[in-house]
């Protein structure tokens, strides 16, 4: 039990973080229950997914700028497709889409050997132009019961859908990822990319496949966002460098090779009850978005500064 909590004890301080944040928030709005729980999970969920998939990339030591586009591609891509093709084939589709467009970012990175940063930051631009040459303006409808997906509360009242549909889909994905050598490659190749290709790691095709997960979990993060709207929107929401500050803040070393999912997605709950707070205090709705730029840009830039002090030891 000792050795557990060692392990996980930055993940369990934010929780412990959001708990008392949550308790907070309950003292100033007595009104906050379940509704305001499911609010707050509903908002979260794509800033979630976008979150989890920019981990994958940051553990394999790299970074994608493009999340916030490709999830417009996905989300425009199903309100598009579903009234023609249905629900689940629709699904089916954009799944595989952001798979692809993962895999397209990290071929890209792994065969002109320019930084990720510098290729993804292009392809961003890219992304957003598809995005609105599938759907120019905000439109299309995707199925009702993705809609159904995401609202009210799932298996008991109190513990909402979106909760649950992030925490199983993460799940779902990253822990047999996690414990297969495909996981073991991404960290290795994290750690240290010359160690882990001496010692036989395909580190090339370790990185397509680490983008092609952040790819998947954009698409998940696209069919979120037309699950709340219901309509697709094809101009990228603020979600990248809210997913940086998330990832960062979860425990995941920018240089690459450590941390997971749950902290980062734990972290995003936090950062985004932080507005809940401010948004009940009265505080000026610019103003709270300057707080929230602040703190995403403080949270970076410290956690820049302890990776580049831990490489120089």
């Amino acid at each position: 039990m000792t050795g557990f909590i060692q392990r996980n004890a930055w993940t369990l301080g934010l929780l412990v973080l959001f708990l008392i944040l949550l308790g907070t928030t309950k003292s100033m709005q007595p009104d906050f229950g379940v509704s305001g729980l499911e609010s707050l999970a509903r908002a979260a969920l794509p800033f979630a997914f976008a979150t989890a998939g920019m981990a994958v990339v940051v553990i394999v030591g790299g970074i994608d700028l493009s999340v916030a586009s490709m999830m417009a591609v996905c989300s425009v891509t199903a309100a598009v497709l579903m009234p023609s093709v249905g629900g689940v084939a629709g699904v089916l589709v954009v799944l595989a889409l952001g798979a692809a467009m993962g895999a397209i970012n990290g071929g890209l990175i792994v065969v002109t050997k320019v930084p990720d940063i510098v290729v993804t930051l292009a392809m961003l631009f890219v992304w957003e132009g598809f995005a609105l040459l599938i759907l120019s303006t905000p439109g299309g409808r995707v199925a009702d019961w993705l809609q159904a997906s995401t609202q009210g509360s799932a298996i008991f009242s109190g513990l909402p859908k979106a909760l649950v549909v992030i925490a199983f889909i993460s799940a779902a994905i990253w822990i047999p990822i996690q414990r297969s050598k495909l996981g073991l490659s991404i960290y290795a190749t994290g750690s240290d990319e010359s160690a882990a290709f001496r010692s036989g790691v395909p580190v090339g095709r370790t990185r397509v496949a680490a983008y092609s997960i952040c790819g998947l979990f954009c698409a998940f993060g696209g069919l979120s966002l037309a699950s709340l709207t219901g309509i697709g929107e094809p101009v990228p929401g603020p979600y990248l460098m809210a997913s940086v500050a998330a990832v960062v803040l979860g425990g995941v070393v920018l240089g690459g090779g450590r941390g997971g999912l749950l902290g980062p997605i734990i972290a995003v709950f936090v950062l985004r009850i932080i507005r809940t707070i401010l948004t009940f205090a009265g505080v000026d709705p610019n103003v709270t978005t300057i707080i929230e730029g602040t703190v995403m840009v403080g949270v970076v830039m410290l956690a820049t500064i302890v990776t580049y002090q831990g490489a120089r030891t």
